[in-house]
């Protein structure tokens, strides 16, 4: 019976997995992170319509989970590695960038540390609770999106090393939320099975990031100005990681007409604001490319997405040295530095890196 970990959060999806595999004739060993970051920069802020995940409550979920399918469990103390997730996201910020750690935790501690820790267990697997799959054929595994549309997650696991591919499970991937919740009911799980989704950045419950990178790096908050991109000084504020680019709403100037987020200088602590057709760029270059394919040697035509809600747009990609420079077909708003970029073909997921600077239209 071939053995597989389960990276198990206390949530529905993960939950359902457990049962979905079970039922598949895997010999299934559930992992939980305990990640410490509960209590620390944050309150624990729980059984609300938004919920974080690793927490003590999550833990419980997990465990009176595998409890009731008879599986073992293992609870694994990362909170130092999550700490330098966390010290990342805030570095980002301070840097002027908006980080993306959902992206990192995936790379390096799901499918890094946490298969690592499953190999010693014997595992030919590992599972998490992702709305996405994995195709296999003739010429190996391929990464692809989700049957539910709404949930798909692809995008934040285009770092997975190509390695892994042939080791992963992602047993929700073909159903739909309902679906999934179904199962969840019909296994008894009833703790878990009307769970609400888990916020998009676990160790931010409260939805304000500012009080966790002001937490971890309190020289952030400085005095700069907001202004025109003539030089024209609209207002002060109290540190750049309080914007992003883009973002319109609590600004805090009253300029007569909307303005946008255009740019962040970290180094003279200026936020650049202006109407929303300067948001508007022609194609990125993008660093730290993790390819799903064979490293693409001439230049090829694929749907890049820029951001986790973004459709995706038709481009044209020309892998470089570790990178890419993407060319949209048209143009896009607010391509956002410190954000990850995503390449795609149909619904397989071709590879993607992080957004180093956008390229102007000009």
């Amino acid at each position: 019976m071939p053995r597989v970990v389960l990276a198990m959060s206390g949530g529905v999806d993960s939950s359902a997995s457990a049962v979905l595999l079970k039922k598949q004739g895997y010999d299934v060993i559930g992992l939980f992170m305990r990640t410490g970051t509960h209590g620390h920069d944050q309150p624990d802020e729980r059984r609300d319509n938004k919920k974080g995940c690793c927490s003590a409550i999550d833990a419980g979920d997990a465990r009176r989970v595998t409890d009731r399918l008879d599986i073992p469990f293992y609870a694994l103390d990362f909170e130092s590695e999550f700490n330098q997730i966390i010290d990342y996201f805030a570095d980002e910020y301070a840097r002027g960038r908006t980080p993306n750690p959902c992206v990192v935790c995936n790379n390096w501690l799901k499918f890094g540390q946490l298969w690592a820790f499953g190999q010693k267990l014997g595992a030919d697997f590992i599972a998490t609770g992702h709305y996405a799959q994995v195709v296999k054929n003739e010429s190996g595994a391929e990464l692809h999106k989700g049957i539910d549309s709404e949930k798909d997650q692809s995008y934040v696991l285009h770092g997975i090393k190509r390695e892994v591919l042939p080791h992963l499970l992602f047993p929700v991937g073909g159903y739909t939320k309902p679906q999934i919740r179904q199962f969840a009911r019909e296994a008894g799980l009833l703790s878990v099975a009307e769970k609400p989704d888990s916020v998009e950045i676990c160790f931010v419950p409260s939805g304000n990031h500012v009080d966790v990178v002001r937490a971890r790096r309190p020289e952030v908050a400085a005095v700069g100005v907001i202004q025109e991109k003539d030089g024209t000084i609209l207002g002060e504020h109290d540190g750049i990681d309080r914007f992003t680019i883009g973002q319109r709403k609590g600004l805090g100037i009253a300029a007569g007409r909307k303005r946008f987020v255009l740019e962040l200088l970290p180094e003279t602590n200026t936020v650049i604001v202006g109407d929303e057709r300067d948001l508007l760029s022609t194609g990125l270059v993008a660093s730290e490319v993790n390819w799903l394919i064979d490293t693409p040697t001439k230049p090829f035509s694929c749907v890049a997405k820029i951001r986790y809600r973004h459709a995706g747009v038709p481009a044209l990609v020309t892998a470089t040295d570790n990178g890419a420079e993407v060319r949209f077909e048209s143009p896009q708003p607010a391509v956002t530095p410190g954000q990850a970029v995503c390449f795609y073909s149909g619904t397989r997921v071709l590879g993607g890196g992080w957004i180093e600077q956008a390229v102007s239209r000009n």
